[in-house]
Order: C-alpha cells, then structure tokens, then sequence
C-alpha cells in the first residue's frame, strides 16, 4: 500500500511514516517508481511503535526494543527501560515539589493594593 493508505490504517500521519524510516524504525519496500510500498507488518510494526513512544519511551530506546519485540526484551534491555522510567520518576517528584512550593506561595499570597 502506498504511504496515504498506510497513514490512515495506522492512525499516524504520512510525515510520521516518513519519520519512523529515517530513524530507522522501519523499512518500507519500494516500488519501480520508487515510492513507498507499505505491508501489513509494517503498519503493525508502527502500531507497535506508536505504543511505545505513547508510553514515554524515546526514539533511541525503541529503536533497541523493536529487534526484540516478538522474542520479548533482554534482561540488558530492560534494565535500561527501568532506569530511564527511574529518571523519569525522579524529575515527576522534582516538579511536584515544585508545584507544591508555588501552590503554597499562591495560597498565602496577597495581591498589592493599587
């Protein structure tokens, strides 16, 4: 299928398409006129991308899970999946606390009297 019709029975836009290959995610075959030609496994392979980056995982991360995908993560792999979600755990309670300090500045504050 061309990249239009790939688009639409993924859910993602063309331009997304065109992204996923240029990093690598995916691999379109190519027609004799060179434009793209997309199968089933790749729009499933970019339903399974979609859920990962959904999931907050970065471009560089699933680029590694995706190899792995059907066969399930390396032990290796994982680790480094938990440690980005403990990164991103760490910043979560940094902004909170930040959010808590504004918030209890805003509850005790006094608008000037003009």
């Amino acid at each position: 299928m061309r990249i239009g019709e790939a688009a639409r029975a993924s859910g993602v836009s063309a331009r997304s398409l065109r992204y996923y290959e240029d990093e690598g995610l995916i691999v379109p075959g190519r027609c004799g006129n060179g434009y793209r030609d997309y199968c089933g496994f790749t729009v499933d392979r970019v339903l399974v991308i979609r859920s990962l980056l959904e999931s907050g995982l970065p471009v560089r991360l699933i680029r590694d899970v995706l190899p792995h995908h059907a066969d399930g993560p390396s032990a290796e792999l994982l680790d480094e999946v938990r440690s980005y979600r403990d990164r991103l755990a760490a910043r979560i309670a940094e902004l909170s606390a930040r959010q808590a300090a504004l918030d209890a500045y805003l509850r005790t504050a006094r608008p000037a009297d003009r």
